[in-house]
């Protein structure tokens, strides 16, 4: 009873929540149908594309019909086969952009440089008339398309720049005409002739063309007449000078046939600077070093061969150290012609001082006495002998050892000690036989120098005026003949004097040396301009 009363209770409710579900439905279905029923315009004009190239506002093609029409030119496009196949020959014409140029060895006998290698020929089957310009093409097209095989002929290790992409580029004009841009890094053979090292001037040469697929029935290589090889404006290089870029062609024949081939040549003159200071200038200066024996002593044996055994040594050193960088030729340089002409003086001067030592006339050993000091010993020794004379007559007085003879002549007795002794060198005997000492160290010797000199004493205080005289006028001859025939004493001064030949060498080596250089370098400059 109780669940009927509110069952009836709730009808009201739902009722309401029903009318109002459905107003709100009908008024938004009314919304959707007003809002289908409203148009909008639609603009269905294209848009033009411009781009801003060479200070001119230029429309650009769109894209999808460049597409477009490259696969319709490509739909019955053959790789295969070269343009104007069997007709006229295909003309590739090429140009070269020298950027750098890495190293030239002599050793190896090659060198390399980067470049930009450009090859341009003309295909009709890709002709777009209606195209105002030329535009760049996708690296992928290059699969699609017919292309020359080139070939370096004279390459070694020649290989395509890779980083970061394929450094490739292709461009289409509307004539058809292809341009593929490729840079290189070319390495290639270049035979070198050294007889004018380091004077020289080199021809490295570049030979490129077709491979044995095409003749020159079907392909014909020709360089761009508007560029052909062109060197950057910055192009330097640390041993040589470009000095020319010559080009040309020609056909080479070989078994299969003629082929088309196309030739460059690059002058390479080299710089002198290096060697000029690592090899000819310690060369000169050894050469004159050796001279310095020249003005040394002829006795001075040892010193002048070490002199000249020094500068033979380092000679040898300088024409080592120079052929290291060469290849080992048959042939000698312009480098070993000084190395061995330098070689040759120094040589020369030990040769000189021996036809020195050979002629020297008197006696050999490295003396250096002169007269004066030859005069001071000799008056040393007289004062010494007077001395020795005195002490010893007064000593004997005194002591009264000195007895009188039948002729009135005293005699001395043989244990009489000397009243002067030599001082003994440390560590030797007293009775050793080898004490120096003057030549009346002994009682005997003494003896009879001092009875020598005391006749000579009387004698000169007993004579008369014309016999002092006639004494002098002996003397006097006796130093005239002295110094025309020569004493012991002039003999050992003449010991010492100038050769003639080293006085002939100070003028004779250089002279001969400077006028070798003068014609060495005029030869050699000469030829190479």
């Amino acid at each position: 009873m109780l669940l009927r009363r509110n069952s009836w209770n709730l009808l009201p409710a739902l009722l309401g929540a029903l009318v109002l579900s459905l107003t709100t439905s009908r008024v938004g279905s009314e919304r959707e149908k007003h809002r289908g029923s409203q148009t909008y315009p639609i603009i269905k004009t294209n848009l033009p594309h411009f781009s801003y190239r060479s200070g001119e506002v230029r429309q650009i093609t769109p894209t999808r019909n460049i597409s477009s029409l490259l696969d319709n030119l490509l739909k019955g496009y053959d790789q295969k086969l070269r343009p104007s196949f069997g007709g006229e020959p295909t003309t590739v014409e090429i140009d070269i952009e020298v950027r750098s140029m890495g190293q030239i060895s002599e050793m190896d006998m090659t060198y390399s440089m980067d470049c930009y290698f450009r090859q341009s020929w003309v295909d009709e089957r890709l002709a777009l008339s209606h195209l105002d310009e030329a535009f760049t093409l996708s690296l992928a097209v290059l699969d699609k398309l017919w292309m020359p095989d080139t070939f370096i002929y004279n390459g070694k290790q020649s290989y395509v720049h890779l980083i970061t992409t394929p450094n490739k580029f292709i461009r289409l004009y509307r004539n058809g005409r292809i341009l593929y841009s490729s840079r290189l890094t070319i390495n290639a053979n270049c035979p070198m002739n050294l007889n004018n090292f380091p004077m020289d001037t080199q021809r490295c040469p570049l030979k490129l063309g077709s491979s044995v697929a095409y003749t020159t029935r079907d392909v014909m290589y020709r360089w761009n007449e508007d560029r052909r090889i062109v060197i950057a404006p910055d192009l330097m290089l640390s041993q040589f000078d470009l000095i020319a870029t010559p080009s040309g062609f020609e056909n080479t024949t070989r078994r299969a046939g003629e082929f088309s081939t196309l030739l460059a040549s690059f002058y390479l003159q080299r710089h002198m600077g290096n060697f000029l200071i690592q090899v000819y200038g310690p060369c000169m200066l050894l050469v004159v070093l050796s001279w310095v024996s020249f003005w040394l002593n002829r006795e001075a044996t040892s010193d002048r061969i070490s002199l000249g055994i020094t500068t033979v040594l380092t000679m040898t050193f300088l024409g080592l150290e120079a052929r290291k960088d060469l290849p080992k030729v048959s042939y000698s340089t312009a480098l070993d012609l000084f190395v061995w002409l330098s070689y040759g003086f120094i040589f020369a001067t030990i040769i000189e001082f021996a036809f020195v030592h050979i002629f020297t006339k008197v006696g050999s050993g490295e003396v250096y006495l002169t007269e004066r000091e030859d005069k001071e010993e000799e008056e040393e020794e007289e004062a010494k002998t007077v001395v020795a004379c005195t002490v010893l007559s007064l000593g004997l007085r005194e002591s009264n050892l000195i007895k009188s003879g039948p002729n009135g002549v005293g005699n001395l007795p043989r244990a009489s000690p000397l009243p002067w002794r030599p001082a003994l060198p440390p560590g030797s005997a007293a009775g050793s036989t080898s004490i120096p000492g003057p030549p009346w160290s002994s009682l005997s010797n003494l003896t009879q120098l001092c009875r020598r000199r005391s006749r000579q004493h009387l004698r000169h205080s007993c004579c008369s005026p014309t016999d002092a005289a006639v004494e002098q006028q002996q003397q006097q001859q006796e130093q005239q003949q002295q110094q025309e025939g020569g004493t012991s004493r002039l003999k050992v001064e003449q010991m010492n004097s100038v050769s003639h030949i080293d006085e002939v060498s100070r003028v004779l080596f250089p002279v001969s040396f400077l006028c070798i250089n003068l014609v060495y370098w005029y030869t050699y400059l000469s030829y190479t301009r």
